[in-house]
């Protein structure tokens, strides 16, 4: 919330997100940036990875937009991510709405 209320709506995905490492370094916060999972694909691991925007604890995927709203789409990418990395609950933040959105995605 804090990047939110300091920046507001308008820039890209990539200056909330570093916006947001320098929070959680600032209030000691463990997380990963742009971490890599692979995909398996019945018995091989396919070449193309996925960069999850954050993993905070190494249990919660962050997924950063900036977006007019979220949509399916977004959902749809965070419960593959949350698939791929065998994490079970992931947040979508968008930074592209007046206020601060956010949606948490649970995967069973």
């Amino acid at each position: 919330m804090e990047v939110h209320k300091t920046l507001g709506k308008g820039f890209s995905e990539i200056v909330y997100k570093d916006a947001m490492e320098h929070e959680m370094k600032m209030r000691f916060i463990e997380y990963t940036r742009e971490k890599a999972f692979s995909v398996k694909y019945k018995d091989i691991v396919l070449a193309y990875k996925f960069f999850a925007d954050f993993i905070v604890f190494d249990s919660v995927i962050i997924e950063v937009k900036a977006k007019k709203a979220i949509v399916e789409e977004h959902y749809a990418q965070t419960i593959n991510y949350l698939a791929a990395s065998k994490c079970k609950v992931g947040l979508i933040l968008n930074f592209g709405e007046s206020s601060l959105i956010y949606k948490r995605v649970i995967l069973d």
